[in-house]
């Protein structure tokens, strides 16, 4: 092929150039007014629980800066994909944020076929928040004193221990059947309509234990009604250093935390997102909120976008196989 004249090369490069330019006018123009309304963070579930606290922290502090009137929109549902999917269908422009967890996004897509929702598709990541373990509780009276206790008791009797969560689904839950998985035992799953029920027959006896989250749990486990045998962290928790990880007593790979962060459509421009995690990530720094996130035993772990992302897709992944092996079915 012979040489192009180097007045056609000239005239492809002010072309590319002046294309060049274009696109930057156009990103520029898309943060330029941003944002142009309030922003609004959905969370999929009820006020007051762990998502719910987490998000409004944030929006706490974000709200008057930069960012202007943050706002939290709960909209509960199908273990949160009620809200994600108003996520997915929101315009891309920024100002529609939601609150998810790994519960949001690699657990209940799987589990409720009923809502089409695929996070790698449908959102893009702003920022990690934080997370928080969970802790492995039982009633005071319970005969095991030790995790190894208990699976012995558990391989004694297969599928005798009954042990609780807040609903098929969900952290607890899944922190439970990956313990099962990962030191071969079976028990038998009793849902409840919220963690808190499930708790109070602990407390109480009629429920021998469950896996419930620490920032939920801690003052039971201090006041005496609850007893702690072990943390689902590869660390012990801060706010409960007595309390021996599962690693600590020969449970590996079982390790887990709930986690928290924020979304976007898929669409939103790249330069909304990167103004969006920068406000996330001040936020963060604030000294306010991490001393109430410490409060809730809420560590924070502010990411960047990309890698908020790749947490997401090895999240789906990890989840899913917990899922398959455990034969793990929805309620729907």
């Amino acid at each position: 092929m012979g040489k192009l004249p180097r007045r056609r090369l000239i005239g492809q490069a002010t072309a590319a150039a002046a294309a060049v330019m274009v696109q930057t006018r156009v990103a520029r123009g898309q943060s330029a007014g941003f944002p142009a309304k309030p922003i609004r963070i959905l969370v999929g579930f009820a006020a007051g629980g762990g998502n719910d606290v987490a998000a409004r922290l944030v929006a706490q502090q974000l709200s008057g800066g930069a960012l202007g009137t943050v706002l939290v929109d709960n909209r509960t549902g199908a273990s949160g994909l009620v809200a994600a999917d108003m996520l997915a269908k929101s315009p891309p422009d920024g100002t529609t944020l939601l609150l998810a967890s790994q519960t949001i996004v690699a657990v209940a897509p799987v589990l409720y076929r009923s809502v089409n929702f695929d996070a790698p598709r449908d959102v893009t990541g702003i920022a990690m928040l934080g997370a928080s373990p969970m802790v492995l509780v039982v009633t005071p009276s319970f005969e095991a004193k030790s995790v190894r206790q208990l699976i012995d008791m558990a391989k004694a009797s297969p599928g005798v221990i009954n042990y609780g969560s807040g609903g098929v689904g969900t952290t607890p839950h899944m922190a439970a059947e990956l313990f099962l998985l990962s030191s071969g035992i079976r028990m038998t799953h009793v849902s409840y309509r919220g963690e808190a029920p499930a708790i109070a027959d602990v407390i109480g006896g009629q429920l021998p234990l469950l896996f419930a989250n620490v920032s939920v749990a801690t003052a039971q486990v201090k006041y005496g009604a609850l007893r702690a045998l072990a943390v689902t962290s590869p660390r012990r928790a801060p706010s409960l250093p007595d309390v021996p990880t599962l690693a600590e007593q020969g449970v590996t790979g079982a390790d887990n935390e709930s986690w928290f962060s924020l979304v976007a459509p898929k669409s939103t421009p790249r330069d909304i997102v990167q103004r969006l995690n920068a406000e996330v990530r001040r936020a963060l720094a604030a000294p306010e909120l991490q001393r109430r996130f410490a409060e809730l035993s809420l560590s924070v772990n502010p990411s960047t976008p990309e890698e908020l992302d790749a947490t997401i897709k090895s999240e789906i992944v990890r989840w899913g196989e917990v899922i398959r092996e455990a034969g793990i079915k929805s309620a729907e």
